[in-house]
């Protein structure tokens, strides 16, 4: 027998285990490739045509009318360098930006010097404006006229006037933040999956032990029995991370339309259409992972010899709580999410390394006061468990942080979620008034019938842009304004974060406005400061009378009496809010029908909307959600493997309580209690550090990354479910070591290379 066929003659006894193994690299590299692709997608789309239309304008109509094709040509015949810049919603691959070349040459000839657009917007999601043309015909699409930057508005024809041009609503690191978060749990499931494979190969390592021993006797190097060990873990590795790759490329186009939707509903960011992605990076990545996991045993000695070069081993904790602390105090002072990644980062890595050091200090220190010598002897063997499995521990406390933290995240803001779309939707329907309709015909009719026939509360809704600045020397910043009338019940029990005394009558008096909390925290903005906002062509000077929480969009809002909106303003929206009251919808909606002149209303049930905003909000969190549980599960399953291998190299061990006049049961019983304590003391040291993520995660994360906060809550039930968790987990261990300590077995001959022989 060859030695490759002595070597994989263990797998050939053990298929399932050979079978663990390639599962488990398929689906974590899988899982990876797939969320990395997705966000890689939005990432480089999103930097892509963010930079191409930087510092840009565009031409818009004087009227408020869309642009059209005729209007680009009016324009060139006059001389104007202008663009076509059409987008296109609705393929399944994400948005698509058709362009025109030609047009964009004259970009190029520019006094700034800068090259033509058309030469940077190259490939997905750009593409030419006559294969855009085509797909705007079935889908929902806006046309803009880019204009060259030389240009100004004296030099336009009439009817014409400048705009800034933005792909979105200007959001900070928003969208950022939120690919850095599905990037670090990406992340996070691979190092934990990388674990979980470290464990299935140390375990069939401890089976394989004597076969080497046996074969090192006959005369086979060690050297060449670790050279083909590592060469049958990159096979293996190969042949299961390319089809991961293809399963997560598949994984990543099937998620692509319902994350780019949930992008795009959440952050008002677009999912453009990108290429699909090369597989170097992620075959790379997983075999390096995978033979880092797999083959660490063999650093130890040379990570010994270059601590030794540093000097004598310090035991003490003290520099660690210095870092522990340096890094609480980042969190709370940083301004910046890159600082506040870094000074988390900093955080788990010390509290990480002392968590093993507290289990086993405060272990020594109980079985130095135990008179018992059972409770001794389990005392310092807790002490060695929390010394040599330090790794899968630490792994499963982060595991647990993250989950109780997600867990209170999702649950706060579904509950807050769910209160601040019952005050946004709180008529029972909506009505979008058509365009050209008269609305102070059905305004008046709404009056009358509010008195006469026993209408409910309606309000209307007028919306469109302007550009406010607080103070003049600040810039201004494009926001949306809702112009309310008439203010009432509807949104007088509105939660308001800040706001002057009686603030919704003071606003029925037009003495001021609110704005939304992502404007306030972007621009710095208090109550009782004054804003400069420009409407219709009109600088007005506005006060803040509130500060109202917004969850929907990122982008900056003001809320003001419609009466203050001047005739000139530019209406792009309008809706009715109405409460029917002793009235039907259907005999409203042809009353109303019959003053427009209109066959047909659009008309949308308010709860129905509620109900599928719902659906959107547990659909977004879906992937979030999966992820931390899959991590707390993989978690899980590599503690109870490492212990198992672990226990598994003790097992000669733990069959001297047999010799010492233990009972079978009794051992038993001493090993659950031991295993017991072990999972205990880590779920225990899990919850300060998840209480802290939470609110690290509700009152930091959250106003910088997305611009709005949340209120802190714990949920002590679900405690309650990850104990159980621990409970299960060292269970499961006594019931293995039950098995081991059936038969006997002989003193281990490498046991300290498997970690598993300290005495």
């Amino acid at each position: 027998m060859t030695l490759p066929a002595a070597l994989l003659s263990h797998y050939r006894r053990h298929p399932l285990q050979l079978l663990a193994l390639a599962i488990m690299i398929i689906l974590a590299t899988m899982l990876w490739t797939g969320v990395h692709h997705l966000t890689s997608q939005a990432r480089a789309s999103l930097e892509q045509s963010e930079s191409a239309v930087a510092e840009r304008q565009q031409v818009v109509r004087a009227d408020g009318q869309p642009v059209t094709v005729a209007d680009f040509v009016e324009l060139r015949r006059q001389g104007i360098c202008v663009m076509p810049w059409l987008e296109v919603s609705g393929p399944a691959d994400g948005r698509i930006v058709g362009i025109d070349p030609l047009a964009a040459a004259c970009f190029g000839s520019q006094a700034d010097g800068s090259p033509a657009p058309g030469n940077r917007l190259d490939g997905k999601p750009f593409v030419d404006i006559s294969k855009a043309a085509e797909l705007a015909a079935d889908h929902r699409h806006e046309l803009t006229l880019l204009i060259a930057p030389a240009t100004t508005n004296h030099s336009l024809p009439a009817g014409y006037e400048q705009a800034p041009f933005q792909v979105g609503p200007d959001t900070g690191e928003l969208g950022e933040s939120f690919l850095l978060n599905l990037d670090a749990l990406g992340v996070l499931v691979l190092l934990i999956t990388a674990l979980l494979v470290r464990s299935v190969y140390l375990l069939g390592l401890a089976q394989r032990r004597d076969s080497f021993a046996l074969l090192h006797r006959y005369g086979v190097p060690q050297r060449q029995i670790h050279q083909w060990l590592v060469i049958e873990l990159l096979v293996l590795a190969l042949l299961c991370i390319f089809p991961g790759v293809w399963l997560g490329r598949w994984l990543a186009s099937a998620l692509g339309n319902g994350f780019g939707q949930a992008l795009e509903s959440l952050f008002d960011t677009p999912l453009y259409a990108g290429d699909s992605g090369g597989w170097t990076a992620p075959v790379l990545t997983m075999a390096a992972v995978v033979l880092t996991a797999c083959l660490a045993d063999g650093l130890r000695p040379w990570l010994r010899r270059l601590l030794r070069s540093f000097g004598p081993r310090h035991q003490h904790g003290w520099p660690l709580l210095l870092i522990l602390l340096l890094g609480l105090v980042l969190v709370v002072w940083t301004h910046t999410l890159f600082w506040l990644f870094t000074s988390i980062a900093i955080v788990f890595a010390a509290f990480g390394v002392l968590t093993p050091r507290i289990i086993s200090r405060l272990a020594d220190w109980r079985a130095s006061r135990a008179g018992d010598p059972m409770a001794r002897w389990r005392h310092r063997e807790l002490s060695v468990l929390a010394r040599r499995l330090a790794l899968p521990l630490v792994s499963l406390q982060f595991a647990m942080a993250l989950v109780l933290a997600v867990q209170a995240l999702v649950t706060t803001f579904e509950n807050t979620f769910d209160q601040w779309l019952a005050q946004r939707l709180e008529a029972p329907f909506y009505i979008e008034v058509p365009a050209g309709a008269d609305t102070s015909l059905a305004t008046h009719w709404l009056n009358n019938a509010s008195e006469e026939h026993g209408l409910g509360p309606w309000h209307r809704v007028i919306r469109g842009r302007t550009t406010v600045a607080k103070g003049p020397e600040n810039n201004g910043q494009a926001v949306d304004v809702f112009g309310l009338a008439p203010i009432g019940p509807l949104v007088e029990d509105w939660r308001l974060l800040d706001s002057v005394p009686a603030p919704w009558q003071r606003m029925h008096e037009n003495a001021g406005v609110m704005v939304n909390e992502q404007l306030a925290r972007r621009q710095g903005i208090q109550v009782n400061d004054t804003l400069e906002a420009s409407l219709g062509g009109e600088t007005m000077t506005l006060p803040v009378l509130a500060v109202y929480p917004d969850y929907g969009r990122p982008a900056g809002e003001i809320l003001m009496p419609a009466t203050l909106l001047p005739e000139t303003f530019d209406i792009r929206f309008q809706s009715l809010s109405i409460t029917p009251g002793q009235l039907t919808m259907e005999a409203i909606t042809g009353e109303l029908k019959q003053l427009w002149g209109l066959e047909q209303l659009t008309v949308r049930n308010n709860r129905t909307i509620q109900a599928l905003a719902s659906t959107i909000f547990d659909q977004t969190f879906l992937l979030t959600r999966a992820m931390t549980i899959l991590t707390l599960i993989l978690s899980g399953t590599a503690l109870l493997l490492m212990g198992w291998v672990f226990f598994s190299t003790r097992a000669w061990y733990f069959r001297l309580l047999l010799v010492w006049g233990l009972q079978r049961r009794e051992a038993t019983l001493q090993l659950m209690r031991l295993s017991l304590s072990l999972t205990g003391a880590i779920t225990l040291l899990a919850l300060p550090l998840g209480i802290w993520l939470t609110w690290v995660l509700v009152h930091r994360i959250n106003p910088l990354a997305f611009g709005w906060s949340l209120p802190m809550a714990v949920y002590p039930a679900f405690w309650l479910q990850l104990g159980a968790m621990s409970l299960l987990i060292g269970l499961s261990i006594t019931l293995l070591m039950r098995y081991q300590l059936k038969d006997g077995a002989s003193t281990p001959v490498s046991a300290n290379t498997l970690a598993g022989g300290e005495r």
